[in-house]
């Protein structure tokens, strides 16, 4: 083995472990249970919590609510895979005291082995039975739907795990279609829960017609990371690497960590397109291999340094599927409750959604994944409080852009994604303010959690109010996702021109009943929220000063200008600048140049009082041949309105002409 380097870390966040998340209450409810709990009148609940949170049990409490006293007479549990169904097994929960006990008769678990269409029957005969709950796959509910009526589901619940496998694209996506039959056509009540809290693509969950209809309850990942026992510390970061990703894994593949290595798409750039190979190259670097548990597939291996055996599962090689089955049984089973049961796990496709292994304390991906559900997910396998457990690592393995290679503008592109994503997490992660506007002569310090910021605007709507409140996040995800945002947040454009003009635009596309002036208070609350989280804060005696543009500024005084003169997301191409060669930074500037954003002419009437002002201090226009990106800008801004105002003299002097024959 290679000597272990540290990643790269863009996140690095530390909690407080109270115990606040995983302590329950006389009835057996932990703190997002409880909130959920309060919420169990909604006929539509949204709940959005991080795994290991304990959503499937908040279910059970909410359904059997509905069931006792809301005159429900079913419930029906829809998960998106069958391993997922387990978790909503019966369960004894008067024994921790609440008033009943979730049941569900064999017959009416449809995750067990068969087809989904197969199971179909089984679920009809439900509706129609005595018995009151049941589990199902999406795959079943969706079969049986093409069977039945919406009014079928008249006096059910219809709960439905890992809600972002919906869309409001209903060509594309049936269950999305399904949920919006069953709302308009049954007096069904809906729970919608999921541990993702954004979609790996640009289409959301719903409907901003079919959203307003739902009661969200948010559990953040702060929330429950900062409530645990055990984890005290999380990091995300990269690691880079020119040639091939066998070769260079060793050098952060820590043998003495719980660890899932998640092994490239056969499709992406940095498989070698043989991932059983790939697998062999794994187990080469770490030693030698000993045997095979022909009953649980598990490959013991004598590592090379030290001598210590490791049991490793290899989830990629399916050309067994019994095996496979009985590693997964293995897994699920045993090493989920036994640390010593396995050390690592090698996946391609699986160990992500719904898999539980608590002892897992670093996740190394490699290649870049687009899906940003699919990089919380994995994450996510992570961040469960396990005793001995205290820091947890993610660490993507990311290949470098290499000049003589053809795909250096899909390099640079994925290492500016992977790192905006990462950026994304460290807002998902981070403790949550709430940021209100500081009024003239205002000199009591604002409560703890609340930063006062002179000139900004606070939501005065209900509208605005929600997506603050519940879809931040999602939003967030949406600007970091667009192609041309992750340009500007390399530094290719003014931090102005991002916050004013790019950010207003995709939240416009995202929300079209917004008018203006909510486009605006959301647009303030991005920025804002997006520059406090990423800010480096220290405090000195009583005063917390945020690090803005190279230099402290002291917290009480910041004004939304002030702000808006950052560039939120500029921590990117920093992360980069440190972590790479110059001759590679050289080969992601240069490539970032050759894309470069072409102007608009909101953005470049936003940008000329700047140039004035730079050309006033400067005693010169700005040149376009600069070094300087900044000055080089402005120079194709001037450019780019010289132009537009010849073109339109032009227009003038042809309409003149018109008029005048």
């Amino acid at each position: 083995m290679n000597e272990i380097k540290k990643p790269v870390n863009i996140v690095d966040v530390t909690y407080a472990r109270t115990g606040g998340s995983v302590n329950t209450d006389a009835l057996g409810m932990r703190e997002m249970q409880q909130r959920v709990f309060t919420k169990r009148d909604a006929q539509h609940l949204l709940v959005k919590a991080p795994p290991a949170s304990g959503k499937s049990r908040a279910l059970m409490f909410v359904g059997l609510d509905k069931l006792y006293n809301q005159d429900r007479k079913k419930v029906i549990v829809a998960v998106p895979e069958r391993s997922i169904g387990a978790s909503f097994a019966s369960t004894k929960l008067t024994e921790h005291g609440f008033f009943a006990d979730w049941e569900v008769k064999p017959e009416h678990n449809l995750c067990d082995p068969g087809s989904s269409q197969g199971k179909v029957g089984a679920f009809i005969d439900f509706l129609n039975g005595p018995n009151a709950i049941m589990v199902c796959t999406h795959a079943t509910l969706r079969f049986a739907f093409e069977k039945l009526a919406p009014d079928a589901f008249d006096g059910t619940v219809l709960a439905i795990d890992e809600f972002h496998h919906v869309s409001a694209d209903t060509e594309a996506n049936r269950l999305g279609a399904l949920l919006r039959a069953v709302m308009n056509g049954s007096d069904a009540h809906i729970v919608a829960m999921t541990g993702s809290y954004f979609r790996g693509d640009s289409v959301p969950i719903l409907s901003a017609e079919d959203e307003e209809k739902f009661t969200p309850v948010t559990f953040n990942y702060y929330d429950q990371l900062n409530g645990y026992q055990y984890l005290h510390s999380l990091g995300i970061g990269h690691h880079f690497y020119q040639g091939r990703y066998t070769d260079a894994i060793g050098e952060v593949f820590d043998l003495n960590k719980k660890t899932i290595i998640h092994i490239p798409n056969v499709n992406s750039g940095e498989s070698t397109k043989d991932k059983i190979e790939e697998v062999g190259f794994i187990i080469d670097s770490i030693g030698h291999v000993e045997d095979t548990d022909p009953d649980t597939g598990i490959i013991s291996i004598r590592r090379s340094d030290t001598g210590v055996i490791l049991r490793v599962a290899d989830l990629v090689d399916d050309t067994d599927q019994k095996k496979r089955a009985d590693t997964l049984h293995y897994l699920a089973t045993v090493a989920s409750k036994d640390r010593d049961a396995v050390d690592v796990i090698l996946a391609l496709g699986m160990a992500k959604e719904g898999f539980d292994w608590p002892f897992a304390e670093h996740a190394l991906t490699i290649a870049y994944r687009a899906s940003l559900t699919e990089v919380i997910q994995i994450i996510g396998r992570v961040t469960r409080d396990s005793p001995g457990k205290e820091h947890a690592q993610f660490t993507n393995l990311i290949a470098e852009p290499d000049a003589p290679q053809g795909e250096v503008k899909v390099s640079v592109n994925n290492m500016l994604k992977a790192i905006t994503a990462s950026l994304l997490m460290e807002q998902v992660l981070a403790q949550n303010f709430t940021f209100k506007t500081k009024h003239p002569g205002e000199g009591s310090a604002p409560p703890p959690g609340v930063i006062t910021i002179k000139g900004f605007k606070e939501p005065s709507t209900n509208r605005v109010k929600q997506i603050v409140e519940t879809d931040l996040n999602d939003l967030k995800a949406t600007i970091l996702q667009d192609d041309t945002f992750a340009k500007a947040a390399a530094g290719s454009v003014a931090p102005e021109t991002t916050n004013k003009v790019l950010i207003p635009k995709i939240i416009r596309e995202r929300y079209p009943d917004l008018d203006e002036s909510q486009v605006e208070e959301l647009r303030q609350q991005v920025v804002v929220d997006s520059v406090i989280k990423n800010g480096e804060v220290r405090e000195v005696g009583d005063k917390r000063f945020i690090k803005m543009s190279e230099k402290f500024v002291n917290i009480d005084d910041i004004n939304i200008n002030l702000i808006d003169s950052v560039n939120p997301f500029q921590r990117a191409f920093e992360v980069m600048s440190k972590a790479v060669t110059p001759s590679v930074l050289r080969i992601i500037s240069d490539a970032i140049t050759a894309t470069r954003i072409e102007f608009t002419d909101e953005e470049a009437f936003s940008l000329f009082p700047k140039i004035q002002q730079w050309a006033k201090v400067n005693g010169r226009k700005p040149d376009v041949r600069s070094e300087d990106p900044t000055e080089k800008r402005y120079a194709e801004a001037l450019l780019y309105l010289q132009k537009r105002k010849q073109q339109h003299l032009a227009e003038q002097r042809s309409t003149q002409t018109v008029d005048e024959s």
